[in-house]
């Protein structure tokens, strides 16, 4: 069973309505006792850092989410913000993230040269992959994916970085640190793209 973490910060409906399509099971989580019978996890996100923390705190859920995905090795992708939240920390605020990843969030920073660029980077944009791994089986597929963003992931270690895409300069599309995997574009809103990462998340991850 996939739980997807309602934490009111997220696009909850469409990833639930995008694992069945695949042919996976999905529920959402209304409170953290629902993680418990979870085989995977997907936290979603949309929406400022400090808030999703906040909300992440305050429901209980941070606590619950550590113990399954740290302790007990439960799979999760975590989703744009989602990704986020799985770092020690954003320049967007001034909580703490949950410390997963050995990561930082940082916000754009494009050459001032390139004033055709405008923050946030929104639309679609193709990624390169970087690392073998069950969500990119064929890793010299084109694939393009849906970005809204203002911040980013700077991983301290390369091989955490699955794949990359480029808005100005090159940035982390979607990284992994064992069984936790984030990516900073929307799947939910990225067609056959997303739906084909979804699926291999539910079928082989």
């Amino acid at each position: 069973m996939i739980v997807v973490a309602d934490y009111g910060m997220g696009n909850i409906g469409s990833i639930v309505n995008m694992i069945k399509k695949v042919g996976g099971r999905a529920t959402v989580a209304r409170g953290p006792d629902d993680l418990l019978a979870a085989d995977k996890l997907i936290l979603p996100g949309v929406g400022a850092f400090d808030h999703g923390m906040e909300h992440l705190e305050r429901l209980g859920y941070a606590d619950a989410l550590t113990r399954k995905v740290v302790d007990e090795g439960t799979p999760i992708l975590g989703i744009c913000l989602g990704i986020q939240l799985f770092t020690r920390r954003s320049e967007e605020g001034e909580r703490p993230g949950l410390g997963w990843i050995a990561a930082d969030t940082i916000r754009f920073r494009l050459n001032e040269g390139r004033r055709d660029l405008k923050i946030p980077h929104m639309g679609w944009s193709p990624i390169r992959v970087r690392q073998p791994h069950p969500l990119f089986p064929d890793p010299d597929e084109p694939r393009r994916f849906y970005f809204v963003h203002s911040y980013h992931v700077v991983c301290d270690d390369p091989a955490d970085v699955l794949a990359t895409a480029t808005y100005g300069i090159e940035f982390t599309a979607a990284a992994a640190h064992g069984h936790i995997i984030g990516t900073q574009f929307h799947p939910e809103k990225s067609h056959r793209y997303g739906m084909a990462l979804v699926r291999h998340f539910v079928e082989d991850v």
